[in-house]
């Protein structure tokens, strides 16, 4: 018997990457998992390896950032199902300006709305049902710029995952004596397609240095798999080896001032 039989699975961002990873994991220790993304053939293909392996997975589109998407995913997935014993807040977005200086405030709320609304709005959606049946699992892709913040996260990047850690701290102290388990998950960098939106994207000698999606999708599983009288409150993972940062760091401190500004 698989360790997750049984179990309904929401992973959000979940068409390439991080969120790719988790998906095929938790159905291979048989979930039934509900892939959602913005775009519908990245999840298509999630879909058919995962099914083609013999699990269980449905693909259902949507913007987290988008109040109506996020309830609507929940409201779909339970009445599919009956129950969400697990939602994995994958989704993110960054900014490509990163200097507090330079950014404007419509690239500011897009960061947030993905990372941060998003994420409240689809735990919001669920908790009601995971509280009436006594237990659930709540596991967000935070980052490690929440803990160090910087040029190479950004300055909105950095404040949208710092926000993700402290609402998942709050789900844990408030709900933990209702059975929730809320984790965050705080990785540094991850060879992922959310890299080509920095300022000075890495090269492929820069990507060699870094931890690969399913390192995160591990940790994820170990977290959603441990007996349910067990919860992980946080795990910061990060590349075994340090890289020099310094050019990206350079960029990043300039992309997007005005002309003339020192």
């Amino acid at each position: 018997m698989a360790r997750l039989d049984g179990k309904v699975a929401i992973v959000t961002g979940g068409g390439s990457g991080i969120g790719r990873c988790t998906a095929l994991m938790l159905a291979s220790e048989g979930a039934r998992v509900v892939i959602s993304g913005r775009r519908k053939p990245p999840l298509e293909d999630v879909v058919a390896e995962i099914t083609g392996a013999g699990g269980q997975a449905v693909a259902h589109p949507g913007d987290v950032a988008k109040p109506a998407d996020a309830q609507e995913l929940a409201r779909w997935t339970l009445a599919q199902f009956g129950r969400v014993d697990i939602l994995i807040n994958n989704a993110g977005h960054s900014s490509k300006v990163r200097n507090l200086r330079w950014i404007g405030l419509e690239e500011w709320e897009k960061v947030m709305a993905v990372n941060v609304t998003g994420a409240y709005l689809l735990t919001q959606a669920v908790l009601p049902s995971m509280i009436e049946r006594g237990g659930g699992t709540i596991v967000t892709v935070s980052s490690y710029a929440a803990l160090r913040p910087g040029l190479i996260g950004g300055s909105v990047y950095g404040a949208a995952k710092a926000a993700q850690r402290n609402m998942m701290g709050h789900v844990h102290t408030v709900l933990r004596d209702k059975g929730i388990r809320a984790t965050t998950i705080m990785p540094a960098e991850v060879d992922t397609p959310i890299l080509d939106n920095r300022p000075m994207p890495p090269d492929a000698a820069a990507r060699a240095t870094m931890m690969m999606p399913e390192d995160v999708a591990e940790a994820i599983l170990l977290c959603v798999t441990l007996p349910t009288r067990t919860v992980i409150e946080e795990i910061v993972i990060s590349p075994t080896r340090s890289r020099d940062q310094s050019k990206e760091i350079a960029v990043a401190r300039d992309a997007g001032a005005p002309p003339g500004a020192s």
